[in-house]
């Protein structure tokens, strides 16, 4: 586990928020030279990790080498955004971005598959990518996209991740509608064991958002919206960045993407 679960009433700094953000450089249209700036700035700012797509695995890890003293990891995307890729395709990606420099990986699960009810090979999937990332000391994130699934899907999903490994579930692409709710992250945290982690990605934009994910047990927040988050927290004003008491289940509703 990379960080226990904040505790309702616990107090973070703008660093703590820096720590909890993989800020996702996924859109098709990206260039080269834009994915360089944004990642140099990203990796200034010393958040947890920038996820690009997997060409850009050995720009981003050479750009952020030319940053002193920067933290910043590169995590990339396996099986994106639809999951239907092979096992064996994923596995031959996610050795590639190991071998380029990635030090996490964000997977897509079979969401056909775990929708028709073949949890083990759902299992296996994510149980081939788990190996190759766990033998080389790389931490994987299953991706849910939990849009298009109902509730049993979901727990279902958090058993075969758990079950093959995993170190983390994940809510969605931001490619497929919808995104991060609380109800979901609740959920998922309620069925992964105490050794997984829960990241929140679509829709988390704004500080109290964040927040209000962390009462429910998130510890990782996938977003595009990093400087409008770390401006919030740089000045969250009289009550400061304060979690809150869990239990609003059910929202806030996000909109598409991150």
């Amino acid at each position: 586990m990379t960080r226990p679960p904040f505790t309702p009433g616990s107090t973070l700094t703008v660093q703590d928020v820096a720590d909890l953000i993989d800020h996702a450089l996924l859109k098709p249209e990206l260039t080269p030279d834009e994915v360089a700036a944004s990642v140099r700035e990203l990796a200034g700012q010393h958040i947890w990790s920038v996820c690009v797509r997997p060409g850009d695995v050995v720009l981003a890890a050479a750009t952020i080498a030319e940053v002193a003293d920067s933290p910043t990891r590169v995590c990339t995307v396996i099986g994106f955004p639809h999951g239907t890729t092979s096992t064996a395709a994923k596995v031959a990606e996610s050795r590639q971005a190991l071998a380029d420099g990635a030090t996490e990986l964000d997977m897509v699960l079979n969401i056909g598959r775990l929708r028709g009810g073949d949890l083990a090979s759902v299992r296996d999937d994510i149980a081939a990518v788990v190996e190759v990332g766990h033998g080389a000391d790389a931490l994987v994130k299953v991706i849910f996209e939990t849009a298009l699934l109902d509730e049993t899907a979901k727990i279902d999903a958090c058993r075969a991740s758990a079950e093959a490994g995993a170190d983390f579930t994940k809510t969605a692409t931001g490619f497929a509608g919808g995104g991060a709710t609380l109800a979901d992250v609740a959920l998922m945290r309620e069925h992964t064991p105490a050794r997984m982690e829960v990241k929140a990605s679509g829709g988390v934009r704004d500080i109290p958002t964040l927040l209000a994910m962390l009462a429910e047990g998130v510890t990782r927040i996938g977003t595009s919206s990093t400087e409008k988050l770390l401006a919030e927290a740089g000045d969250p004003g009289p009550g400061g960045l304060v979690v809150p008491e869990p239990g609003r289940r059910g929202g806030p509703a996000t909109p598409d993407g991150y």
